[in-house]
């Protein structure tokens, strides 16, 4: 007879459990989940928050300004009325600002995101998948957009293709250049996901369970679904939890720079950028969302390593 605890390390663990157990073993997974959905969980409830708080994005408080338009005192009007202070010139609430603008910079990471893995996913399933010529056009045309100095490219084509979907009078303003930066992210970021696909693809068409199904007459289609998807999750989704935050940061970075979203519309680039007029006299104003925005990105990177160490099946259990 063996000990219950001996039965319990010979008993089998499915390959879900056992990336559970090692993401719980890594010290900063477990916080770093917390963090990011108590962050998501204050960005989609940021209404419900406003009216707990007795904040609002769009009230001005011109009695927490001097008559020169600044704050009074050395953090930023931090009281029980604006817990994080307000903003200096306007007299917005900053929390409720960036809450307001965490849900602008989210929207804009998630839609990329998500049609970055659509079409990284679909081109590198198809290419690995079937090879051959079509493997060779799709190859050649990550190759082109591999080339491209994605920073540069970005700059230069805002201006005309914001002014083109202005003129389309279908979109206009702040919505174009959301639409803008959510199509840019997508257009430059799936050739990435799609060679990490494509690889993956190459090595399991060429196992048993596939070549059986082909032996047995499944459709490609077919195979595409049952076969070959389920097995391509485990880098999509590590990909999801590195690519989010690379977004947000990156709406931020083209924010301040003037290309992405501009005020009135809040975001966290552009609470930022206003920020950086007030430094000399108001460092909390700067601070505070500089260091949200650190937060988030980093937490999203911890977490997305947290993720690629437990679900590598080579780790150590």
């Amino acid at each position: 007879m063996f000990s219950k605890e001996a039965e319990q390390k010979l008993q089998g663990h499915s390959p879900r459990e056992l990336s559970w157990r090692r993401f719980k073993s890594n010290k900063v997974a477990i916080p770093s989940l917390v963090v990011a959905l108590l962050a998501i969980f204050l960005v989609v409830l940021s209404p419900v928050i406003y009216s707990l708080l007795g904040i609002d994005p769009n009230a001005r408080d011109e009695d927490a300004l001097d008559n020169r338009g600044e704050v009074p005192g050395d953090w930023n009007g931090i009281s029980a009325k604006h817990p994080l202070g307000v903003i200096p010139g306007i007299g917005y609430d900053l929390l409720a600002r960036m809450l307001f603008g965490a849900r602008v910079s989210f929207l804009i990471a998630l839609a990329s995101t998500l049609i970055t893995v659509v079409l990284g996913l679909f081109m590198g399933i198809v290419g690995g998948y079937f090879r051959g010529r079509i493997d060779g056009v799709i190859g050649r045309f990550t190759d082109f957009l591999l080339a491209f100095p994605t920073f540069f490219m970005i700059i230069a084509l805002s201006a005309p293709t914001i002014e083109r979907m202005e003129k389309s009078g279908l979109i206009r303003g702040n919505e174009a250049r959301i639409l803008y930066l959510i199509l840019i992210f997508a257009i430059f970021g799936w050739p990435y996901l799609s060679r990490i696909i494509r690889s993956q693809v190459i090595s399991i068409r060429e196992r048993d369970f596939v070549l059986s199904a082909q032996a047995l007459g499944a459709s490609d289609f077919r195979i595409l679904v049952k076969e070959v998807l389920p097995n391509v999750w485990t880098p999509i989704i590590i990909y999801v939890s590195l690519a989010l935050p690379g977004y947000l940061s990156a709406e931020a970075v083209f924010s301040y720079l003037g290309i992405g979203v501009q005020p009135p519309m809040p975001t966290l680039g552009t609470i930022i950028a206003d920020s950086t007029k007030y430094m000399m006299n108001n460092t909390v104003y700067f601070f505070i969302p500089a260091l949200a925005l650190i937060l988030l990105v980093l937490t999203f990177n911890l977490l997305g390593d947290a993720l690629r160490d437990a679900l590598d099946p080579k780790s150590e259990t």
